[in-house]
């Protein structure tokens, strides 16, 4: 028997649901189907378990896309302040952190349960363990899984992109649109740690662990954050932010002491010009392993105030080439997807496709770190729904 509703969302994360919850509350008739076996499973592991459920600094610069004026309608229909007045109303404990990212006190379980229980007043139904093996359109969609055949007027796609497949992450969003002739922007990992070369990672490779404020250039973009030594590269949320404009085989500029211009104290004459009074100085400024290994592999030429200065620049002027990505094991979103010239920007609804529309990551609309991109997820979810609702 097949199962009739207004809507048919694919995907129980952040867009879906918020999605569903919007035009549930407005009277559709409204499912949810998702192949895992319980909802907002990204949700639940973000923020390191505290879901960084938005950015109080949310404005267009913030975002990547094709077009960058694409994401503006949403995110001026659906603000930081109205996901933050929803997590109010169910008493849901917050602060923030650095740069305006708001964190739960206790759990991302907290936004979860929220959410199920707002679709849950809303009247949606959502479906578990619903793998989708077959998308038909005529008079309207037919949504078959393993053991069910559904039919929607209107089908929202809100399945994510390709970033963590352990979480269940697949390309079935991008598949669906090739389905309808529906272009997209090539995907890469965002968000993503970087590898050493083979020359880099003998080098500095030993320092895992180490890490230091710095300033990290890129592609005209800069980012000042921590930087962090890997094993196997370089992370923390300044390396996270640039990788989603670096691009193979392009350059990283990093200043590893943007505050300070410390070889003056050379000029003074009783100060000794020798390799302790080196070493003494960066460790004034780096980690001692990191200023150690620093000296080693870039010892001044001599000790004239011109090469001191030449040293000094070496440090605000570290040039690496990354040897790669970590991949989609480890990006926390995808960048590129569904080509937004395919969707209005007022309803996320497929211009060629009347009725199908695509929210959340699986769109070409790629947020920096820091709670961006839950809040992409949350506005394009509630236009949609908006637009379902009318």
């Amino acid at each position: 028997m097949t199962q009739v509703f207004d809507v048919i969302i694919l995907g129980a994360g952040a867009a879906g649901l918020m999605c569903a919850i919007e035009a549930g509350r407005n009277g559709k008739r409204v499912a949810v189907l998702d192949h895992a076996d319980r909802i907002g499973k990204k949700i639940l592991i973000s923020g390191g378990g505290r879901c960084n459920f938005t950015n109080l600094h949310c404005s267009p610069e913030r975002f990547l896309s094709a077009n960058p004026h694409f994401c503006k309608s949403a995110l001026v229909r659906y603000t930081p302040q109205d996901i933050v007045a929803l997590v109010s109303k169910h008493k849901i404990p917050y602060h923030e952190k650095t740069l305006g990212q708001l964190f739960c006190d206790r759990s991302a379980r907290d936004i979860v349960a929220m959410l199920e229980k707002e679709c849950c007043e809303a009247g949606v139904r959502i479906f578990l363990n619903a793998r989708v093996q077959q998308v038909h359109h005529s008079a309207c969609f037919e949504v078959r899984t393993q053991d069910a055949l559904f039919s929607c007027g209107a089908l929202v796609v809100a399945t994510g992109g390709l970033s963590i497949p352990k979480m269940g992450a697949t390309s079935f969003g991008y598949e669906l649109a090739a389905q309808f002739g529906i272009a997209i922007q090539p995907c890469r990992p965002a968000l993503v740690p970087l590898l050493f070369s083979t020359e880099d990672l003998a080098q500095y490779g030993d320092l895992a662990g180490v890490a230091k404020n710095a300033l990290v250039r890129c592609a005209g973009r800069q980012f000042r954050e921590n930087l962090l030594f890997t094993h196997r590269g370089l992370s923390g949320p300044a390396i996270l932010q640039i990788s989603s404009y670096w691009k193979p085989d392009g350059p990283l500029e990093i200043d590893l002491a943007p505050d300070d211009a410390w070889t003056r104290p050379w000029r003074d004459p009783s100060l000794p010009r020798n390799l302790t009074t080196a070493k003494q100085l960066l460790r004034a400024t780096l980690p001692h392993r990191l200023a150690d290994r620093w000296l080693a592999s870039h010892p001044p030429e001599d000790w004239t105030n011109r090469s001191l200065n030449a040293w000094e620049q070496q440090l605000h002027h570290w040039r690496i080439v990354p040897a790669g990505t970590e991949g989609y094991a480890k990006a926390e979103v995808t960048a590129g997807g569904i080509d937004t010239d395919e969707l209005s920007a007022k309803t996320m609804e497929c211009r060629r496709v009347p009725g199908l529309y695509f929210i959340g990551e699986v769109v070409d609309v790629t947020g920096h770190l820091g709670g961006f991109n839950f809040q992409w997820a949350w506005a394009s979810g509630f236009v949609a729904g908006q637009s379902l609702s009318n």
